[in-house]
């Protein structure tokens, strides 16, 4: 016998082997079922990773608040008129005696107030508190100390000697924190003038909310009215507009 008949005798042998494994493949595919392929590249980028989130949907967290920074937040009174000076000798004293990891933050409040000018109406910024500047800080003696002797200081707002801290609503108040799903009134209507000096009336809204107080002086031309607000167990000339107060 040959090497071409063997050749051929060896395939004969091998063919009917062959297809019969190729029918029975075919006949197990048939009772797969179409629902039972997974496509791999469905949910997945164009690098064959799986996207877990795609950030959509995710609320937006309000700021922080200004309380929940380390340390208290105190009021430290001073010299009218002299708030700018007294701030800037407070960082000079707490820089020349290493204080800097216990005094944080030394601030003047300050709020957005329209005035007439020359007949036209102007945003100028005013001090919230004439005479006051508010101290974040870790008090104990030396901070205490250092502060109270600092020039243009006459001392902390508290019982006695002894500095009170701000509370949690004094401190978001005074810092105008913007509550959550608060809506910021656009456009505030012309009130009637009804109110009367030595009036004692409520405020309505920014950061003196709920405080009384008694009207000083009314500036019909600018609707205004100076309200003697009793902050820090002091009588404190506050600006607002007539739409800001109500009547009790």
């Amino acid at each position: 016998m040959t090497v071409d008949d063997l050749n051929q005798t060896e395939n004969a042998e091998a063919g009917p082997e062959t297809e019969e494994t190729e029918t029975e493949v075919e006949a197990g595919l048939e009772g797969l079922e179409p629902d039972v392929v997974v496509d791999a590249t469905a949910d997945s980028d164009a690098d064959g990773e799986f996207d877990e989130d795609d950030g959509e949907g995710e609320e937006e967290l309000p700021p922080p608040s200004p309380f929940d920074r380390p340390g208290r937040w105190y009021v430290v009174h001073t010299y009218s008129g002299y708030e700018n000076k007294v701030r800037s000798n407070l960082f000079n004293v707490m820089a020349s005696r290493n204080m800097e990891d216990r005094v944080f933050e030394i601030v003047i409040p300050m709020e957005d107030v329209v005035e007439f000018k020359a007949g036209k109406k102007v945003t100028v910024q005013k001090k919230v508190f004439p005479g006051y500047l508010l101290v974040r800080c870790d008090l104990d003696d030396d901070v205490w100390g250092a502060i109270r002797n600092t020039p243009g200081v006459t001392g902390f707002v508290g019982p006695g000697t002894k500095p009170t801290p701000l509370s949690r609503r004094e401190v978001e108040s005074i810092l105008q924190v913007k509550v959550d799903g608060a809506e910021t009134p656009t456009k505030r209507t012309r009130p009637r003038l009804e109110y009367e000096v030595n009036e004692t009336v409520r405020v309505k809204e920014g950061p003196f909310a709920d405080f009384s107080g008694q009207i000083a002086e009314i500036n019909e031309d600018q609707l205004k009215l100076k309200v003697l607000v009793n902050i820090f167990g002091r009588e404190t000339p506050v600006e607002l507009e007539f739409s800001q107060v109500a009547k009790l």
